[in-house]
């Protein structure tokens, strides 16, 4: 970092803050970097099914449209819809199971080899990770509010309606 100097002041060198980590704090990192590892390959596999799913829900849907003649007025995108939906699902859900394990894999490296670049390298995946799951949990949240002001509206119209 550099310093400026005015005429007749001089700044006091900044002291270079860094943080050590003693054995048994490497050790929490290393076996939470085990279980991200495990958590990662599971999201990859459940990933793997979400995209199995979204690529058969059109058959499903047209099995149901045979057997039961009521489904068959729903609208014919709505196959389509839905595996447009579960494949959104299936991308979110791949990057937050990504993040996970590239910080799993990274902290494993880090902590065994004491490389603080790996360990840095870690924790910037590690916010990702969380970075990614806050703006899914704040959009959820806004669906869930704005549903349920579109149910309340509905709902009030429907009472003032038979009401009349």
């Amino acid at each position: 970092m550099e310093t400026t100097e005015t005429p007749g002041q001089t700044l006091p060198e900044q002291p270079k803050l860094e943080l050590i980590l003693g054995e048994e704090a490497k050790h929490f990192l290393h076996t939470a970097g085990r279980w991200a590892n495990f958590l990662g390959i599971l999201g990859f596999i459940g990933t793997g099914f979400i995209v199995i799913i979204a690529f058969f829900i059109g058959t499903l849907f047209s099995y149901l449209n045979r057997l039961n003649p009521v489904a068959s007025t729903l609208p014919s995108g709505i196959a389509g819809l839905m595996t447009f939906f579960y494949l959104l699902i299936a991308v979110l859900y791949f990057f937050i199971s990504y993040y996970l394990y590239q910080f799993g894999t990274s902290i494993k490296s880090g902590t065994l080899f004491n490389d603080s670049a790996l360990a840095a390298k870690a924790f910037k995946n590690l916010k990702s990770h969380f970075k990614l799951i806050g703006i899914t949990t704040i959009v959820v949240i806004s669906i869930y509010i704005l549903l349920l002001i579109v149910v309340l509206i509905v709902g009030i119209g429907a009472a003032t309606s038979l009401n009349r």
